[in-house]
């Protein structure tokens, strides 16, 4: 008779934390009692590619017991099997991948001892026995396994949460602060003479004043309905109101919801790297991580802690953490404060024609899930870049304070293949709205306007010119005294003193002539003139005077060397010296010495180039130091740049308490300028302020910027050109001298207040293909600054210790403050609202939609919202909303049906989803492969 083999199922492994991907796989060998003795090892034999799991990992399984697992290393099947216990009948029993697919089994069986034997069989459905039939297997390959089932972590409390909000104005209302407003933007409309009075009495709340007809006329958009007539408005302003008057509304709603996170299950993800042992070999490995820590001040320390690691990771590395981060720096968000609503980020979402709080929260809900769900995946695909593991194999043994692992293969005739796969966390999400909370809504124009910015004081070091050699002095060019000496000879040409012992005076009538008339009738005549010839001039002087003449006593006199007769004397043409004698006695010589002083004066060419080699000389000089000094300029810039950019930036709840400061102060100043707040300095209005507080959660207060792209300017703004600075300009290397009179500020030139910008020239094709210049106000950056801040590319006004959100403050056109009602509150603060802001529209019919209850049928939009603020102060008054908002940290993780419900019931959780996240573990995990297809097994 043949072996009957029937499959009778699958079931879920009994063990906790088994999961869904292995199931127990159960199949009955039925045949008489002499083919299935007592004591006889019946077997499937299934392929080598299924995933079978040894018995012996699951020993809390009953229906394991007896079973073996054993792989023929020469057919590579997978015997799977069982003693039987009784006759004819055996049951066997293993573990598999839960995945189903047919393919073909054999069965063998064998003695205790003996070797297996393959035997005939048939399956349900064939009456043909045979050595192999097609049946019911495991799918082969090994299942992917994400962790355990959200339903096991029933239970659950979260480990951390985070608050949101949407916000959404409610139409209906012109209210006063934005009506008188929208009139002074247009001072020639039909509304232009709108002030706060025009908001109040019956005509306002009917809207039958026509100023205020033409405001609702002109916010509306233009798929509404024209109003012909003040006579239309009232039926036709449902429409109005619903398209196109969400500026003017003073009142919304904020939906409350919080996001909280889970830790779910742990597995391993994808593979991060690969080593194969040889057979019976042992490999070391070392699983290297490196942590860096950089921490910058005035001066810069960096702080590297080693681990023998090559791992390269941030501080975020959690979702929870990641979506707080990433809500701090979200510019889109309304900024508040510590609690309440002011712990909650939030949204802003399209207005709302609807005032019934169960549409509002459907609403709400609905762009929470979107936003949230976008921004978890976000943060986790950043903290999934974080991650980065290298290993390194070694063969010898370091004395390192890392992870070392030892793989080694045991078999001594096939090699072993490890991969290393992250360990990856499972962390669920769920969102639950928490409350309702009524709001006032106001604009304030150039919010940042009276905030002050960080001025970094940065002296700057003057260039070092010692090393510098300044040029050695020339000194001046100075007269020059050469001796010259010259003979006046005795020149006798008449009478008998041959030898020269007469004394000689000029001649009447002839002064170059010298005469002795003591020999009677025989007169000595002498030469009395004489023109010596000079040496030449030394190089660069010419002759000017005579210092001197020494005569060495000589009993010759000599006429002045200036004499007229004589002049130009010395003479610089000729370049002699005369002389002309007065008295003469030669003494019986016949000449006499005389030793003259010549004075030679620089020439004027000389001068000249003297100082040329004095210019030459200087601007060498100041050439090196104009160098060392713009060398230092740019040092000087670059280290600013650096400084600028690695400040460190204030904290973010300590801006937004400033920012809130200057949006709640500007919104007492609206309140005073309409008279509804007093202005007497000597007596500070106390009752009012404690009013207001009393109404409203001051420190809750959230706003909404504009972007400054809507802020007024010139319809054809002035393009940039070559005298462009931009909002912080780099300062001038050479600063033009201050106009007299004027006082240098304070630290001048020692402070930074912004990052630098300059004008630059872009050369670009024109119409007709010649290049034209094209100008810029760039930025300035360095290969050690941090990325510059949002908005440089714009020409922001950048706070240098601020963040994302206070540049955007400083620069937006205007800002939209929300300030919350507080809880149980929402009617008074609906009467105080209905004095400040007016009843214009009020009166008015409301257009009941789909969802509203039914108490607003036939209701005028201020009877609505006379029932709203009723409803939310019963609903925040109450303590078993409050207990339902805070349910989850009591009961724990409540698995919701198809991750998403209806969200139209308050204080109910709405959403869920998980979020896979890495870690910085790595574990080692043997794997096969086929050595022909090269498919892991």
């Amino acid at each position: 008779m043949a072996f009957a083999v029937t499959f009778l199922g699958t079931a879920p492994i009994p063990t906790a934390g088994s999961g869904t991907a292995y199931k127990l796989w159960s199949y009955r060998i039925d045949g008489t009692g002499s083919d299935i003795p007592t004591g006889q090892r019946m077997a499937l034999a299934l392929p080598d590619n299924v995933n079978v799991q040894d018995p012996s990992v699951y020993p809390d399984v009953t229906a394991l017991d007896g079973s073996f697992l054993w792989r023929d290393p020469v057919t590579r099947l997978n015997f799977v099997g069982r003693t039987a216990t009784s006759p004819s009948t055996v049951t066997v029993t293993f573990v598999a991948p839960a995945r189903t697919t047919t393919a073909s089994a054999r069965l063998f069986k064998s003695a205790t001892v003996a070797p297996w034997s393959p035997v005939v069989f048939t399956v349900a459905g064939s009456g043909t026995a045979a050595d192999g039939q097609t049946m019911v297997l495991p799918a082969p390959g090994v299942p992917t396994f994400t962790g355990r089932p959200v339903t096991d972590f029933e239970g659950a409390l979260p480990y951390a949460s985070e608050v949101f909000g949407v916000y959404q104005p409610l139409l209906g209302w012109v209210g006063s602060q934005a009506g008188t407003a929208a009139a002074a933007v247009h001072p020639t409309s039909r509304f232009a003479g709108l002030g706060p009075e025009s908001f109040h009495g019956d005509d306002a709340r009917g809207l039958r004043d026509p100023a205020l007809a033409a405001l609702a006329e002109h916010y509306r958009s233009s798929s509404a309905p024209t109003l012909a007539s003040t006579a239309e408005l009232a039926p036709a302003f449902a429409a109005v109101a619903a398209s196109g008057t969400a500026p003017l509304t003073p009142m919304g709603l904020v939906n409350l919801f919080r996001q909280y996170f889970f830790e779910f299950d742990t597995f391993l993800g994808a593979p991060t790297g690969h080593i194969w042992v040889s057979p019976g070999g042992t490999v070391e490995v070392v699983e290297t991580s490196t942590r860096r820590t950089l921490i910058e001040k005035t001066a810069e320390l960096a702080e590297e802690t080693t681990r023998k690691t090559e791992e390269s990771q941030t501080d975020q590395d959690d979702v929870a953490d990641a979506v707080k981060q990433d809500n701090t720096l979200d510019t889109k968000l309304g900024v508040s404060a510590t609690a309440g609503v002011s712990a909650a980020k939030i949204y802003h979402a399209d207005v709302s024609t609807t005032f019934g709080t169960q549409n509002t929260v459907k609403r709400g809900s609905e762009e929470t899930h979107k936003h949230t769900r976008v921004q978890t995946a976000k943060v986790t695909n950043e903290i999934k870049r974080n991650f980065k593991t290298t290993f390194k194999t070694v063969t010898e043994t370091t004395d390192t304070s890392s992870r070392r692992y030892v793989l080694q293969n045991t078999s001594t005739t096939e090699l072993a293949n490890y991969e290393f796969r992250r360990k990856m966390r499972k962390v669920g999400v769920q969102l639950q709205h928490i409350g309702t909370r009524l709001c006032w809504q106001v604009y304030l124009p150039n919010p940042g306007q009276e905030l002050g910015l960080g001025d970094m004081v940065h002296v700057v070091d003057a260039p070092d010119l010692t090393s510098i050699p300044k040029p050695e002095p020339i000194p001046d060019l100075e007269d020059k005294q050469l001796p010259f000496h010259f003979e006046v000879p005795f020149l006798h040409d008449q009478g008998p003193d041959d030898d020269a012992k007469l004394t000689y005076l000029p001649e009447a009538g002839n002064a170059c002539r010298g005469i002795n008339s003591s020999t009677t009738g025989h007169d000595d005549l002498v030469q009395f003139c004489f023109e010596f010839p000079l040496p030449p001039a030394p190089p660069g002087y010419h002759l000017t005077g005579v210092a001197s003449i020494d005569g060495h006593g000589a009993q010759l006199q000599l006429a002045p060397l200036n004499a007229s007769d004589l002049a130009p004397n010395p003479d610089p043409g000729k370049n002699t010296l005369k002389i002309r004698v007065t008295y003469a006695n030669w003494q019986g010589r016949k000449s006499m010495p005389f030793d003259a002083m010549l004075t030679y004066t620089p020439t004027d060419a000389a001068k000249d180039d003297l100082q040329k080699r004095r210019d030459t000389a200087q601007a060498a000089y100041q050439k090196e130091v104009g160098r060392r000094e713009h060398e230092a300029y740019g040092k000087a810039v670059r280290e600013r740049l650096r400084l600028v950019s690695a400040l460190t930036p204030r904290r973010p709840e300590v801006l937004r308490s400033e920012e809130r400061r200057v949006v709640f102060r500007n919104i007492l100043r609206r309140l005073e300028g309409n008279g509804h707040y007093p202005q007497d300095p000597d007596h500070p209005p106390f009752a009012e302020s404690e009013r207001i507080k009393q109404l409203f959660d001051v420190e809750e207060m959230l706003y909404f910027v504009a972007p400054d792209y809507w802020r007024p300017g010139p319809v054809n703004p002035l393009a940039p050109n070559r005298d462009s600075v931009g909002r912080y300009p780099v300062p001038s290397e050479n600063p033009p001298p201050l106009p007299t009179g004027i006082a240098e500020l304070p630290l001048a030139g020692q402070t930074v207040a912004g990052w630098y910008s300059r004008a630059d020239e872009y050369r670009t094709s024109g119409a007709a293909g010649a290049p034209t210049s094209e100008w810029r106000v760039d930025y300035l950056i360095t290969e050690e600054t941090q990325p510059a801040p949002l908005g440089s590319s714009l020409g922001w006004l950048i706070q240098i210790d601020g963040d994302e959100r206070r540049n955007e403050f400083l620069n937006a056109a205007w800002t939209k403050a929300v300030m919350p009602v507080r809880p149980g509150q929402e009617v008074a603060a609906l009467a105080w609202l209905l004095g400040v802001e007016g009843v214009a529209g009020l009166g008015l019919p409301y257009p009941v939609q789909p969802g509203d209850p039914t108490e607003y049928q036939n209701k005028t939009y201020g009877d609505v919202l006379q029932l709203l603020a009723a409803k939310l102060q019963a609903s925040n008054t109450e303590v078993n909303n409050t207990l339902a908002s805070e349910k989850v940290f009591e009961t724990g993780f409540d698995p919701l049906e198809g991750g998403f419900r209806k969200p139209e019931d308050p204080y109910q959780i709405f959403d869920q989803w998980i979020e896979v996240l890495p870690t910085d573990q790595v574990a080692a995990v043997a794997v096969r492969y086929d050595p022909r297809t090269g498919q892991q097994l």
